[in-house]
């Protein structure tokens, strides 16, 4: 049965959807060691929500649970209305699931389109043979998938570079290249692991402005951790944080912000 939940209006009026993905009680062990302790929240349609933390906080684990990298020990993973069982990275991604990774993980040596086209495999349906081919269905589907490369590729102003292999890229740009590749995927829930890590201001603002076109254009819900807090309080609906594996704060980036635990948190104060 699916979850009947009324949607969620923002600090700023704009109302949000109901509940997409549920984690319920999520604990994740590493042998003896606790990197998530029995933490719940929910990422609702439309919304953009961030998890932060200081280092070593289990940002970065969360991430790895929701796409489908880890499999915690206790609680729950609950997506669109119904408890999702253990799967692999690959099924979590065909239940509409794309992420961006802290280390930019892409092909150094192909093009940018040919980057961006390999996020359309779990749109791809004819057989290998077919598309070596390149003939019928398989030439019918390859072009499809080309228009709505080339769509997104307009969409993150990467025309230019669209036949340059990755490897000459600046930092920035294989950033925008691996959002295209995650967003080709057409996601339901997008994950952005640190989009912004390693960027210099201009960079950061340019990125900010694509994730939020891409929330209010596209409409995808958005689940990212990032460590410019100033960014996060700009971009997010609402905001978890996380610390030493526990859950500290939930809620807009005003009530976070307040929070005297996060505050604590974030200044370094001592653990009892």
């Amino acid at each position: 049965m699916k979850d009947t939940v009324e949607p969620y209006v923002t600090a700023d009026g704009r109302t949000i959807g109901n509940i997409l993905m549920d984690m319920r009680n999520i604990t994740l062990r590493f042998g003896g060691v606790e990197a998530i302790k029995n933490i719940s929240f929910d990422i609702r349609e439309g919304e953009i929500r961030a998890i932060i933390g200081p280092n070593g906080a289990g940002k970065s684990s969360m991430l790895n649970v929701i796409s489908g990298f880890y499999n915690p020990q206790e609680g729950e993973v609950w997506f669109r209305g119904e408890k999702r069982p253990p799967m692999k990275p690959f099924q979590v991604a065909r239940q509409g699931i794309a992420r961006t990774f802290q280390n930019i993980a892409l092909f150094e040596g192909m093009s940018v389109l040919d980057n961006v086209m390999t996020g359309r495999l779990t749109h791809m349906k004819t057989g290998l043979l077919a598309q070596a081919v390149w003939y019928g269905r398989a030439a019918k589907e390859e072009t499809q998938n080309r228009e709505v490369v080339e769509r997104i590729i307009d969409f993150l102003e990467i025309q230019a570079i669209r036949k340059t292999p990755v490897g000459r890229l600046p930092y920035g740009l294989k950033k925008r290249v691996e959002l295209a590749r995650a967003l080709a995927a057409e996601p339901k829930l997008l994950l952005l692991d640190e989009p912004m890590a390693g960027m210099n201001v201009e960079e950061k603002e340019d990125m900010s402005r694509f994730i939020l076109d891409v929330n209010d254009e596209f409409g995808t819900t958005i689940a990212l951790i990032e460590h410019d807090m100033g960014v996060v309080m700009d971009i997010s609906d609402r905001v978890v944080v996380m610390d030493y594996g526990r859950k500290i704060g939930d809620g807009t980036p005003d009530e976070v912000r307040n929070n005297q635990e996060v505050i604590d948190a974030y200044l370094g104060v001592a653990h009892d």
